[in-house]
């Protein structure tokens, strides 16, 4: 699938802003962002009635080809949508996102609703009484909440496939993936099924898919946004903001990114408010360019779009060198911290549970019960020595550019085509699910044959506000395309 607006897909033009006082069309609703509808309501141009209408008719027209929804609730979206119209109507929002419509992960925990965590395992038939925290902030501030999108079980793997969904397509071109784990939040942002969507990354679960679908991912530094109950990979989970604009993933993480008593790692509540202070630019910051991190191997298509989005940042003032920041891959220490948690994961499951699993997830809890705790523990402190270095690296560079992916979106039925569900997370994302540093995403060019490429930009532990800036300052300078209707 080719991009819409322009002959050049790494140049094309934003179809998402511009949005006047006049009444919009239902897809400009669709694919208005978030700050874009929060305007209209404000200024009584739009509804959130009309927006969540909006929303759902082209869930209904295109999801059956992309697969993103796990679960869709129509009838509790539009009461949510009254409800908050009729605040507006008053001038009395609840809250930043009042009437905007958000869809949750399917790992992520929401009253009356199943979490089946894309897995046969999990019995629906049972009483779903507690928000996560990420679910509970949103309804605080009045979002509209659509439903589940899909994930690969348990979020386990790089492709948008489960044994219990099927597979997630990708919106450019329905024959690849749209990237895993959390492939039906990527889709649904691309498509306009609402603006907003609360995905998670435990490798590079919502950077990787962004990657693939062409839109924004930011995985926050590790206790940024809190997660409960608490994910079986522990402290490389993050909790993350998935959108078409970096101005919302911004907002997005304004309502989430709130500590909870529940998460004993969260991180207290940050001064800035993400959005202030978003549009200062690059100028004057020290910028690392590294293609490969010193270990990767790259598609060339990839390189280019790549290496084009660095040039950017010094047309933005910027001083970028290229430089590798001196580490060596982390997989094997990465993996035995993952492969452990399957296995204490599948652990809690009884024995007719486990039979339901994915034989390449069983297989991955097999490696992780031959783990002993010298290992583990050494891994452990392989992480730390990692994470110091990095740390020491950012006192000299601001933020570090790489590539997202090492290649553009894989065909959609890898499983069947190869045998196995088990695809190692991109090399650019899990070094930062280990060191715990903020990262994001943002759409960076295509490939020849019009699949989209990632740029990720790395901020130091706790500079999340600096990366989202460094995004905006990109976003600005090369407006992100959008796809059209996939065939």
């Amino acid at each position: 699938m080719v991009p819409t607006s322009h002959q050049e897909p790494a140049v094309s033009a934003n179809p998402q802003t511009n949005l006047g006082i006049t009444t919009p069309s239902n897809e400009e609703l669709a694919l208005a962002s978030a700050e874009e509808l929060i305007a209209l309501y404000r200024s009584r141009s739009a509804s959130p009635v009309e927006t969540v209408r909006a929303v759902l008719a082209g869930i209904e027209r295109l999801d059956p080809k992309v697969n993103a929804f796990v679960l869709l609730d129509p009838e509790a979206a539009l009461l949510a949508a009254k409800a908050s119209e009729a605040r507006w109507l008053k001038g009395q929002p609840l809250g930043l996102v009042d009437g905007v419509p958000v869809a949750l992960k399917d790992l992520l925990w929401a009253k009356g609703w199943p979490t089946l965590r894309g897995s046969k395992s999990i019995d629906p038939n049972q009483e779903w009484r507690e928000d996560a925290p990420a679910t509970a902030r949103l309804r605080e501030h009045g979002a509209v909440l659509l439903g589940k999108t899909t994930t690969s079980e348990y979020g386990w793997t790089a492709l948008a496939d489960s044994p219990l969904t099927g597979i997630t397509r990708n919106p450019w071109d329905l024959s690849r993936t749209a990237g895993g784990s959390s492939g039906g939040a990527a889709a649904a942002a691309a498509l306009g099924f609402g603006p907003l969507h609360v995905a998670t990354d435990g490798g590079g679960s919502t950077r990787l898919p962004a990657a693939n679908s062409g839109v924004v991912g930011f995985k926050p530094t590790f206790g940024r946004v809190a997660g409960y109950p608490s994910a079986h990979t522990g402290t490389l989970f993050h909790v993350a903001p998935l959108t078409r604009t970096v101005g919302d993933a911004a907002l997005l993480l304004r309502v989430i990114g709130q500590p909870d008593a529940r998460d004993w790692h969260a991180l207290p509540a940050a001064a800035p408010g993400w959005l202030d202070g978003l549009d200062g630019g690059v100028a004057g910051l020290r910028i690392a360019f590294s293609p490969t991190l010193g270990y990767a191997t790259v598609d060339p298509d990839v390189a280019a779009a790549v290496a084009r989005a660095a040039q950017v940042f010094t047309e933005l003032g910027a001083t970028v060198e290229q430089i590798d920041p001196g580490i060596a891959d982390p997989l094997a220490d990465y993996r035995i911290l993952a492969d452990a948690a399957v296995a204490r994961l599948l652990a809690n499951l009884p024995d007719e549970k486990q039979r339901l699993i994915d034989p390449a997830l069983q297989a991955v809890a097999e490696r992780g019960r031959a783990i002993d705790a010298v290992r583990y523990l050494g891994a452990a402190q392989a992480r730390e020595a990692f994470g110091r270095h990095l740390a020491l690296f950012h006192r000299t560079y601001d933020l570090l550019l790489t590539p997202t992916t090492a290649v553009a979106a894989i065909e959609a039925d890898h499983a069947e085509r190869h045998g196995t569900r088990g695809v190692t997370p991109s090399p650019f994302t899990y070094p930062f699910n280990f060191s715990q540093q903020p990262a994001i995403s943002v759409p960076a060019g295509f490939t020849k044959a019009g699949l989209p490429v990632g740029l990720q930009i790395v901020g130091s532990k706790y500079a999340d506000d600096l990366v989202l800036r460094a995004a905006r300052a990109f976003e600005h300078a090369r407006p992100f395309a959008r796809p059209s209707d996939p065939a």
